[in-house]
């Protein structure tokens, strides 16, 4: 079993070697070699790998689906060295993946957002100021969670007006144009920083009240709290808006402005594209189909261009 374990920890490696993070795989992993140190066997069977993906009772499909697609994955690299192996073939857990329908907000809800992130407790701390400014630098550029607490302080050149996203989900960097308001609000978030927290060698930008960096549960956390006291989420609601949602009504905003002008929405789209950092835009163009209301401007172009060639 060492062997095993050994060739998990190889097999990670190599991966994350190119550029693939692997958090749950990994953990994942790990846990099905414990599980068969549990049941005192050393060659992965199609009934190992099925008994240990259904092990919780009562999840998800889409979770025993994942955990059998991890050991899937991993017996096919280990068969070539151990052709004992057995491969779980495709279907054995069926689960079609169904996207989440996203929220999208209005600007009334947005300024609320920031109206009671701006007074999070206690007001004289850095913690207002970091959700304030975080919460809106997510509104306005639509960057995920995790590259906006991993956002370096040299990553931001207010001179300049650029963000620098650096290695994200695909493993790409991008940069990311300001506009001078947001500009001017996060060099008063600078200013704030530097006067509370004038030592610190801490290098990312965002930082909690301790002037540590932020987490990603630290964040949603404080998201999910702040949609309950404006009404986005009722006490006790274990889902709803989403803090990912900021990044959906971005996209949606910027197509919906560009087809209310009447820009080339097709040529414009892989710009919007490589400024998300998706990895194809086909990721981009399901925006298109998420909001009825594009797709109803969409349908309007699409006829209006046929009655012209008729």
């Amino acid at each position: 079993m060492i062997c095993l374990r050994k060739a998990v920890e190889d097999y990670l490696m190599v991966r994350r070697s190119l550029g693939f993070k692997l958090l749950n795989m990994g953990y994942n992993l790990h846990h099905f070699v414990s599980f068969m140190e549990q049941q005192r066997a050393s060659i992965i069977t199609v009934d190992l790998a099925m008994r240990w993906a259904l092990e919780p009772q009562g999840a998800q499909p889409a979770l025993w689906a994942a955990r059998l697609g991890y050991v899937r994955s991993f017996a096919s690299y280990w068969s070539a060295i151990d052709p004992r192996t057995e491969i779980p073939p495709l279907g054995l857990l069926p689960y079609r993946y169904k996207r989440a329908i996203p929220y999208i907000y209005t600007d009334e809800e947005i300024k609320l957002l920031l109206n009671a992130a701006k007074n999070l407790p206690p007001l004289t701390s850095l913690r207002p100021w970091t959700y304030y400014t975080l919460f809106g630098l997510m509104a306005v550029t639509g960057m995920r969670i995790s590259e906006i607490i991993h956002l370096a302080r040299g990553d931001v050149d207010l001179d300049q007006k650029i963000l620098t996203v650096r290695l994200t989900k695909f493993g790409k960097s991008r940069l990311i144009p300001l506009h001078p308001s947001t500009v001017q609000n996060l060099e008063q978030y600078l200013r704030r920083l530097d006067q509370l927290h004038p030592r610190s060698t801490v290098p990312n930008f965002f930082l909690s009240n301790k002037g540590i960096a932020l987490t990603g549960c630290m964040v949603r956390w404080t998201f999910v709290k702040l949609s309950r006291q404006i009404g986005l989420r009722k006490v006790g609601d274990s889902c709803g808006p989403r803090i990912h949602d900021l990044r959906h009504r971005f996209a949606v905003t910027t197509l919906l402005h560009w087809y209310r002008t009447g820009v080339d929405v097709e040529q414009r789209l892989p710009v919007l594209s490589t400024y998300l950092g998706h990895a194809h835009v086909t990721d981009t163009y399901w925006y298109l189909s998420a909001i009825p209301e594009l797709l109803a401007l969409t349908k309007d172009r699409l006829e209006k261009r046929w009655e012209a060639l008729s």
